[in-house]
């Protein structure tokens, strides 16, 4: 699309949603981490558009506080059908002169290229009034079809319950996104009207008006009918998911990501590994991980907001947390937690860990069982581990403390006052030895346990 050609988006998402069963606005149900408009709305972002307006019904306000400052939102309400829709959108466009885009909230995966030529389309020589965005599924099921010839030219939209059976052979199905100029969509809409079984304003209309003008309406065909395909239920949503999915996939492996089991692997929508990273089986990255060159993420681990540097290794059963930070050549091992934790170039913490508000300090060896106990129920503390320090197994370190660089904490240790550097602290209570105890013990609960059976 040509840089200086002005787009706006008008978005519909008034629909109710009945077949999700929610209380969730249904164009709010996330895919990949990310709500479905929202990955709309980054494909439009990519073409720079004027204005953006999400037009919406029921559950106005969570759209809004969902979307920000990103889109321009308006009410339809009552719902009168998909030209109404539109129609809310007018105002929100007064004064833009330019082209419009007409998509759909739960449409989510309509690439910028089929975007761009949509638009690209009301430009060319033949000048259509407006372009249709058409596709031929497998089944065609009872989708309104584009009745159109070799050349795009559309003669008819009909509904699939109004078509013929000649219409009905024809493949070429409506998807519902057009492209128009502003004047011309608002002009055209004016036009439309409710004569039919549902009382509604149906947007195709406009295109079978603007025929009847001797106008030239076009469709443009997708070969990718899954970029058009709407999700109305959870089985819907799910199989959106499980396309996103192995798309990342398949992208991620020819960006040069080893994926030992690619369809037990799930991303997010920001998921960035470089190349040369190893990901084992059943290892899932929420929102926010970034995993530099060489890194090994091993089985059955779970990163969220995290930041793994060269050569590191987590995992396996690893548990990432926001903040996490993992410096080169860094290690954290099976059964091991962090949350806004810095773990230093090489240093390692191989099992049976949890790390939270913790900086530690390069080639720092933090032993099995230790805990960095940072809350006390009201509050937050960090502790602080210097370079080359040696936590022993089951030790907590109670924040705020800091253990210096060198220093050594024996196995047991409940460290609650700083560590000077090249120290070893050792906080154990003195161990008391009773002879016979346990003997005498166990006798005594046997002859207990044998009156009481006899009683």
């Amino acid at each position: 699309m040509e840089p200086t050609r002005q787009f706006a988006a008008i978005i519909l998402a008034a629909g109710k949603g009945t077949r999700m069963k929610s209380d969730l606005h249904k164009v709010l149900h996330p895919i990949a981490g990310r709500p479905m408009i929202a990955h709309l709305l980054a494909t439009v972002e990519t073409l720079a558009p004027a204005r953006k307006v999400v037009v919406v019904g029921a559950g106005r306000e969570a759209v809004e506080q969902a979307l920000g400052e990103t889109a321009t939102v308006a009410l339809q309400e009552p719902q009168l059908g998909t030209g109404h829709a539109v129609q809310q959108a007018q105002a929100a466009l007064d004064g833009f002169a330019g082209d419009v885009l007409v998509l759909y909230g739960d449409v989510p995966f309509v690439a910028a290229e089929t975007m761009a030529a949509m638009i690209d389309r009301l430009h060319a020589p033949e000048r259509a009034k407006v372009v249709v965005l058409g596709f031929e599924p497998d089944d065609p099921l009872a989708y309104g079809r584009v009745i159109a010839d070799e050349g795009g030219s559309i003669s008819r939209m009909v509904e699939y319950k109004d078509a013929s059976e000649a219409e009905r052979a024809c493949r070429l199905c409506n998807s519902g996104l057009l492209a128009a100029k502003a004047e011309d969509l608002f002009a055209l809409l004016a036009r439309v009207g409710n004569d039919n079984a549902q009382g509604e304003y149906y947007l195709p209309d406009i295109v079978n008006i603007a025929i009847a003008d001797g106008e030239r309406c076009e469709a443009l065909r997708t070969s990718r009918p899954e970029e058009v395909a709407g999700i109305n239920s959870r089985a819907e949503l799910a199989a959106a998911e499980a396309q996103w999915q192995q798309l990342k996939r398949e992208e991620a492996m020819e960006a040069g990501v080893t994926l030992r089991a690619p369809e037990t692997v799930f991303f997010s929508y920001d998921t960035e590994l470089a190349a040369d990273v190893t990901v084992e089986p059943n290892v899932i990255f929420g929102p926010g991980v970034t995993v530099a060159k060489g890194a090994k993420i091993r089985a059955f681990s779970h990163l969220e907001g995290a930041e793994i540097g060269e050569d590191c290794e987590v995992g396996p059963y690893a548990r990432l947390r926001p903040g996490a930070v993992l410096k080169k050549g860094a290690k954290i091992g099976n059964f091991v937690e962090m949350k806004k934790a810095v773990m230093g170039e090489g240093a390692k913490a191989s099992h049976l860990t949890y790390l939270g508000d913790a900086e530690i300090g390069a080639g720092a060896n933090i032993g099995a069982g230790t805990i960095t106990c940072n809350y006390d129920g009201y509050f937050k503390y960090r502790t602080e581990i210097g370079e080359r320090a040696f936590i022993g197994s089951n030790s907590a370190l109670i924040a705020p403390v800091r253990i210096g660089a060198d220093a050594i904490v024996a196995a047991g240790s409940a460290v609650s006052r700083d560590v000077e550097p090249g120290e070893m602290r050792m906080v154990r209570a003195e161990q008391l030895v009773k002879p016979g105890w346990a003997d005498r013990f166990h006798d005594a609960m046997q002859k207990k346990k044998s009156a009481e059976k006899k009683g």
